[in-house]
């Protein structure tokens, strides 16, 4: 006996035929989606419920954390939110007392975003959380690997980046849908 029902295998042979009916594209960006959801298992086991944030908070917290002062539309940048996902988060580590907002002098517009000393003590707890994560994932990759994985990565982000002639992103314009008005 192999130890697998045949309740297994019967998913296990629905994975494999959904798997091969993608293009190498498709597939691949399937896998990124995957490897972000696993990352994120640590964040949803450790972190989430214990301290009672979301997992924009923490990307925000923990961004701002190692750039502040910032702005939201840095934070946005660096993170890969939307400005309003980020405003959204603001909101809410402010609402905890884990962020401090004063208006930007220079920039009225803007908002000068600083964790408070709560904010600060959560990032140093969860700090090392983000540190195990990194650690275990790349133990085994060998350093020309790491920074040919990353130049990789940094390629797509650059082209996600990318806006068109009229500043809009290239990105969001060449996947609209062909039935949008």
């Amino acid at each position: 006996m192999s130890g697998v029902s045949s309740k297994e295998e019967t998913v296990q042979e629905a994975a494999a035929d959904f798997l091969a009916s993608w293009d190498r594209q498709g597939l691949t960006l399937h896998r990124i989606l995957q490897l972000h959801n696993l990352l994120m298992t640590p964040f949803n086991a450790h972190l989430q419920k214990r301290y009672r944030i979301s997992v924009n908070e923490f990307r925000t917290l923990m961004t701002l954390g190692r750039m502040e002062p910032a702005a939201a539309h840095e934070i946005a940048d660096v993170t890969g939110l939307s400005t309003m996902t980020v405003s959204r988060a603001v909101s809410a580590l402010e609402s905890h007392g884990w962020l401090n907002v004063r208006r930007n002098e220079k920039n009225r517009r803007s908002n000068v975003l600083t964790l408070s000393a709560e904010g600060r003590a959560l990032f140093d707890k969860m700090l090392p959380v983000s540190a195990q994560v990194a650690a275990y994932l790349f133990a085994d990759m060998p350093g020309a690997e790491m920074d040919a994985f990353a130049r990789h990565v940094d390629a797509l982000i650059d082209r996600l980046k990318q806006v068109d002639e009229t500043g809009r992103s290239a990105f969001l314009e060449a996947t609209r849908p062909q039935d949008e008005d």
